[in-house]
């Protein structure tokens, strides 16, 4: 039988995770690079971009080929930052017995409905 207070206290467990997660993602960071290494990016699952490393050698190369491999490191990141949102979602979403796959489910690529 349908018991409503019942999906009403999992639905309430379910933001109060999803508020849970939204806040300890700000400070979870992901790292990437482009061109081997030569360019690094640090970016919190937040979406802000905490540290670029340019390495040296590029300083005497053309401005196209360093823009290039920013945007690239910057998209890898990005990539990199959505997986981890969707790996921490689905874990916490499991902690409250929802099944899994759901976060694929709740967003688009970001896992998280923000």
């Amino acid at each position: 039988m349908f018991n409503m207070q019942k999906m009403m206290k999992q639905a309430q467990e379910v933001q109060e995770k999803l508020q849970e997660i939204h806040e300890k993602l700000k400070d979870i960071e992901v790292e990437s690079e482009s061109g081997g290494g030569l360019v690094k990016i640090k970016m919190t699952c937040g979406g802000d971009a905490t540290r670029v490393d340019i390495d040296e050698s590029l300083m005497t190369s053309d401005k196209e080929t360093l823009e290039d491999l920013i945007v690239a490191a910057i998209n890898t990141a990005n990539a990199a930052k959505d997986e981890r949102i969707k790996e921490e979602t689905e874990t916490a979403l499991k902690s409250v017995g929802l099944p899994e796959g759901l976060a694929e489910n709740m967003g688009g690529n970001s896992g998280l409905p923000f």
